[in-house]
């Protein structure tokens, strides 16, 4: 079943509300999709307007920016070591915005991007 971003059929208070016009194509959502940790794969949305907008389903790099020096290296994820959305994103290897994730060299950095809908990991390098 598609999940749908239109206006409820119940007001605040309960009562019922009349829909005055059908559902339309562009009020449909769709479900999450988690960027997880493996060989790079993205996929290709359409948008309003034909736009195309492309979401990162695996990741196995992330840019990294060195603040001090102002450099950004491509780096290998080795795995997510913290993340304040959901503890249970850290067992299953889940990036979004605000993880923490294991750098080969053996640093931390934090994702900035958000992988899931820019298509690419950003992040910053923990001093």
């Amino acid at each position: 079943m598609a999940i749908w971003q239109g206006k409820s059929n119940r007001k605040p208070t309960g009562g019922r509300r009349v829909p005055s016009a059908n559902k339309r194509k562009f009020e449909i959502g769709r479900e999450k999709q988690f960027t997880k940790l493996g060989a790079e794969s993205l996929k290709q949305y359409r948008g309003a307007g034909g736009n195309v907008k492309v979401g990162m389903l695996v990741a196995e790099y992330a840019n990294v920016v060195d603040k001090n020096s102002g450099k950004v290296t491509k780096m290998k994820i080795v795995n997510v070591s913290a993340n304040p959305a959901d503890p249970n994103y850290i067992q299953r290897n889940i990036l979004n915005k605000g993880a923490t994730i294991d750098l080969e060299d053996g640093s931390k950095a934090v994702v900035t991007s958000r992988p899931g809908q820019d298509g690419s990991v950003n992040a910053i390098l923990l001093a």
